[in-house]
């Protein structure tokens, strides 16, 4: 069945028709909240510790968040569809020490972010194939696959490890140095952040995202590939992950076994407190990568400020319960408010 720009899926699109105006001013709103949050809270902090915003620290608020905002950006385009991926985190972990081993064999550095990038892939295929061709629930598919792969990594890696003198001085150095404050890992992040947005609003394919995640019904009855779809997501995601997983192996130039243990939660949370609605169909990569940052700064502020860092994943469950409250209402006003539009159009007809 070909394309075509029925009613349903471009409904479902952020922008794309009234109701996705609506909600599209909606979480305008919310990622600017969570941008004056972020700004007033770093504010704070300076002017507490004057040397928190230094070159310096700012570099290292960059740095911290730059993993976190590309297993995000994946993410996001999982959850926008409605499903899942659990397995970022041991994907995460996997590749890194695919990509370490490769590198302490002499391999060359770019291509062993190549490799990296094309196990993650691989990873997201399989998780995408059975969730959108087996018609298997994303929870289970991926909770599954994050034990298997954590058990795959883990029997691979045993006891051993990588550490940053087995890596060329290259690699490790371009986790660490940058054009002044701003970092080269961030750069190459907000590139992906930039490509990522401007195919879910510029491509057809990206926007049948959204519908997918809106109205699965609808979207398959449009003529959108859902199945098609929603393996590209996960084949998307798996491949940033792997390309963070690299990416970590430069930042911290040290992997094991346990490396991405519990990752996938601190993403979920990311993108979720970004506004990337967890039912599918609204959000965007750019409020995904505020909530990541904005995480990862709680994580830097705390312990600037004299506060004990148990208190971070205290403060992030309850992030996470905000938004999911936020959402909620949301939908709820949304929808009350597409009912009155409907009332009046019908009434409009009949007079």
């Amino acid at each position: 069945m070909t394309v075509t720009t029925k009613p349903a899926p471009a409904a479902a699109h952020p922008g794309a028709a009234p109701s996705g105006g609506l909600l599209d001013r909606v979480l305008k709103v919310r990622e600017l909240a969570i941008l004056v949050v972020l700004v007033l809270m770093l504010v704070a902090t300076q002017l507490d510790n004057s040397a928190f915003l230094s070159e310096q620290g700012i570099k290292d608020l960059l740095l911290n968040a730059t993993i976190l905002v590309l297993v995000a950006v994946g993410q996001s385009m999982v959850v926008i569809t409605r499903n899942v991926d659990l397995s970022v985190g041991s994907v995460l972990g996997i590749t890194a020490f695919a990509a370490g081993e490769f590198l302490r064999g002499g391999g060359d550095p770019l291509l062993a972010v190549l490799i990296a990038v094309a196990a993650g892939a691989g990873f997201g295929i399989v998780n995408g194939a059975l969730v959108s061709l087996g018609q298997v629930p994303a929870l289970v598919v991926t909770l599954g696959t994050l034990y298997v792969i954590r058990g795959l990594d883990s029997i691979w890696c045993g006891s051993r490890q990588i550490t940053a003198a087995d890596l060329p001085d290259g690699f490790a150095g371009f986790g660490h140095d940058g054009l002044g404050a701003i970092p080269y890992l961030a750069l190459l992040t907000a590139a992906v952040l930039v490509a990522v947005a401007s195919y879910l609003r510029s491509y057809r394919s990206g926007r049948d995202l959204y519908a997918q995640g809106s109205s699965p019904e609808a979207a398959r009855l449009a003529g959108v590939p859902v199945r098609k779809r929603v393996l590209t997501a996960y084949v998307v995601c798996g491949a940033l992950a792997g390309l963070a997983g690299a990416l970590y192996l430069a930042r911290f130039g040290n992997v094991d076994s346990g490396t991405g243990t519990g990752y996938e939660l601190t993403v979920v949370s990311a993108v979720v407190v970004g506004g990337v609605a967890f039912t599918g169909g609204s959000g965007s990569v750019y409020g995904a990568a505020l909530g990541a940052l904005l995480l990862t700064s709680i994580n830097s502020v705390l312990p600037s400020i004299g506060v004990s860092s148990v208190w971070v994943q205290a403060i992030d469950g309850i992030l996470l319960l905000l938004a999911i409250a936020v959402d909620r209402v949301v939908a709820l006003r949304v929808a009350a408010v597409l009912r009155k539009r409907a009332a009046r159009t019908r009434s409009a007809h009949h007079g």
